[in-house]
C-alpha cells in the first residue's frame, strides 16, 4: 500500500503536469533517483525536481548572506538542497525546485556531493489551492 507522502507526491505531481505548459520550467522534471544514479549527465546543469521538504536548516555562509538548505524527498530517494535568502518553506512542504546540480563541490576540506544550489523553490500548495489534493 503507497504512505501518505507517495500519494501526495504523486497528486502533486499529476497537478504539475497541468501546469507545465503554463509554466516556465528551464529543464523538464527529473526523479531524485535519475540524479543520483547518472549525476555525470546533470552536473552544472539546470534541473527540476519535486518532493517533500525535510530537515531543514537555517544558516549564513560566508559573506554572511542568509542562507538555508535542505532534504528534498521524493518517492525514489533523497538530495540536498541549497539556497540562500530566507527560507518561504516549512519542513513537510511539497515544493517544485530549480536550481544548479553539482555532482561534486568542495567547501574547505570537505566535499559535498550530490546537491541542487536551487535559482526556485516554490510550494505546490501556492500553484493553484484548487488542483493540489
Amino acid at each position: 500500500m503507497p504512505t501518505q507522502i507517495a500519494v501526495r507526491l504523486i497528486q502533486c505531481v499529476l497537478t504539475l503536469l497541468l501546469f507545465v505548459p503554463a509554466m516556465s520550467l528551464s529543464a523538464p522534471i527529473q526523479e531524485v533517483a535519475e540524479l543520483l544514479t547518472h549525476p555525470e549527465n546533470f552536473d552544472h546543469h539546470v534541473v527540476t525536481v519535486v518532493g517533500q521538504v525535510t530537515n531543514l536548516q537555517l544558516a549564513t555562509n560566508r559573506q554572511g548572506q542568509i542562507a538555508y538548505g535542505f532534504l528534498l524527498k521524493d518517492q525514489a530517494g533523497t538530495i540536498k538542497v541549497i539556497a540562500l535568502g530566507k527560507a518561504e518553506v516549512q519542513e513537510g512542504d511539497h515544493v517544485l525546485v530549480e536550481g544548479i546540480f553539482s555532482k561534486l563541490r568542495q567547501v574547505g576540506k570537505v566535499i559535498v556531493f550530490n546537491e541542487i544550489k536551487a535559482n526556485s523553490i516554490r510550494p505546490l500548495d501556492k500553484l493553484n489551492p484548487d488542483l493540489v489534493g
